[in-house]
């Protein structure tokens, strides 16, 4: 399967579709005439003007008024790619990396950046063969774009760098020995365009989006059978309710947990009392405002993916090459803090069902166990997921509130978008973990129930998760257990 690069429009949706169904890409004609056109443009305009063009004929930062040489132009773009790839921690994993090459070859095939095209191709041979750059996590500022992520992506280009490919680590240079590539000969202006840009936060963004649809789903679903588990009402569900106050996120939670609940035992039978606690009656209020959140987050995400985003840009059509800020991470390190706060929420609360349900109300077993006592039951998975909840809490202080001047002050503001972006990875992990741990708990006390059965949807779920998961009748080692759950909701349709 193909997905051809162009000037059409790239959804997060269909992002996702290519990495996992696993499409090769191709350089339409349209793109590759764009390529060409803008090098051409920039070839011409430096052998005819004497006037300095930023990070093509000067240094970079604050040596932006050192001139360099037309002998030394492609020396001083693989100097940039070596000098700059300081990148340190945890690798940035390998799903994550293929977003990264996807989005810099969208965003260098708008034809305002002066790569050259075999540099771009390499790009695509890179992506369609499953070369994976030893990317870090550690480094970029998210204001001259991500320049130290984009260095490790781009090194293995000219042979320098790590590389995993075929299952094992190995340099660039043996990448493209194996490969029987030649290393790229870089160009006026290739280093910096390779470098700056925002695919490192873009790419992060996007799994987060991808990764957080799929647990807004799983949220509604186990809250449902975390309802029923606990014998909660379905009144506060009523359309009619949310209609009032209709904001989208809150109205489609709604109908999804009626749609859910639909056709319940447990949910028909006559309660005596008329409110639950808030993690349940709030479900519509909380779990959709992490809908429009998301929705928000994924509107400005969506056209930042769509867009050329290093610098200085090159514009044929205006015979401009303009060093202005494109590559500022402000418009997305915002909205990623937003984010990782959203997806937080939907862990918090969900850590609240799990307390109840353990809390040996309603008629359910202290800890979920027929015999407490000489069992602890369930009791210490609402600490793991209390102690998750809490670390996320400190995760989601803005990473973006902050900055710290670079390049002797030339750059003064930047976003620590990048650092938005590693705590958003980081919680979106926390809340499958957490609303794994719930799903571990709710199927439990739903057994409690019975004979009464709950909807056929709930139902079904639960014997899908009996498959892998079973019921605890006494006291056993539980983190097997947690780990199956989490594998659960990512193998199994939400």
């Amino acid at each position: 399967m193909i997905h051809q690069i162009s000037a059409e429009h790239l959804t997060i949706e269909r992002i996702g579709e290519i990495i996992e169904k696993g499409y090769k890409l191709e350089l339409s004609e349209d793109a590759r005439k764009r390529i060409v056109r803008c090098r051409e443009y920039l070839d011409k305009k430096i052998e005819e003007t004497e006037k300095p063009i930023y990070g093509v004929t000067t240094g970079f930062g604050s040596l932006c008024n050192v001139s360099i040489g037309n002998d030394q132009l492609s020396q001083l773009q693989i100097n940039l790619m070596m000098s700059h790839a300081c990148g340190t921690g945890d690798r940035v994993p390998n799903d994550i990396v293929k977003i990264m090459l996807l989005l810099k070859i969208q965003s260098l095939s708008y034809g305002y950046s002066g790569c050259k095209l075999d540099t771009v191709e390499r790009l695509v041979d890179f992506f369609n063969n499953d070369v994976y750059p030893i990317v870090y996590m550690q480094g970029s500022l998210g204001a001259s774009g991500d320049l130290v992520p984009l260095a490790h992506l781009c090194l293995p280009l000219v042979g320098l760098g790590d590389v995993e490919y075929k299952g094992k680590v190995m340099t660039g240079a043996e990448m493209l020995k194996e490969n029987g590539w030649e290393p790229i000969q870089l160009g006026s202006k290739e280093g910096l365009a390779l470098l700056n840009g925002t695919q490192n936060m873009s790419s992060f963004a996007v799994w987060a989006l991808l990764q957080g649809e799929r647990l807004s789903k799983w949220a509604d679903k186990i809250a449902a059978m975390s309802l029923d588990a606990y014998y909660g009402l379905v009144s506060p569900f009523t359309d009619a309710v949310h209609q009032v106050r209709p904001h989208k996120g809150q109205i489609e939670t709604a109908a999804n947990m009626r749609q859910l609940l639909e056709g319940s035992e447990i949910i028909e039978k006559p309660k005596s009392y008329v409110q639950d606690p808030y993690s349940f009656r709030c479900i519509p209020q909380v779990h959709g405002a992490a809908k429009d959140s998301m929705a928000y987050v994924k509107s400005v995400i969506d056209t930042e993916i769509n867009s050329a985003t290093d610098n200085p840009t090159v514009c044929p059509d205006e015979d401009l090459i303009i060093s202005a800020g494109n590559f500022h991470g402000e418009p997305i390190a915002l909205p990623m803090d937003f984010l990782a706060m959203a997806l937080s929420e939907l862990a918090n609360i969900s850590e609240r069902r799990i307390y109840k349900l353990v809390s040996g109300t309603r008629d359910l077993p202290s800890f979920l166990v027929a015999t407490p006592g000489v069992n602890s039951g369930f009791m210490i998975t609402q600490y793991t997921a209390a102690s998750i909840v809490s670390l996320n809490k400190n995760l989601c202080s803005p990473a973006s509130v902050d900055s710290i001047p670079s390049s002797q002050g030339q750059e003064d503001h930047v976003s620590m978008g990048a650092n938005a972006a590693i705590k958003l990875y980081k919680v979106v992990l926390n809340t499958e973990r957490v609303l794994a741990i719930e799903l571990f708990n709710a199927a439990q006390a739903l057994e409690f129930r019975r004979p009464l059965k709950s909807s056929p949807v709930i139902e079904k779920l639960h014997d899908e998760y009996r498959k892998v998961v079973p019921f605890i009748v006494n006291d056993e080692v539980m983190y097997p257990h947690i780990k199956n759950s989490i594998d659960f909701l990512r193998e199994h349709a939400e």
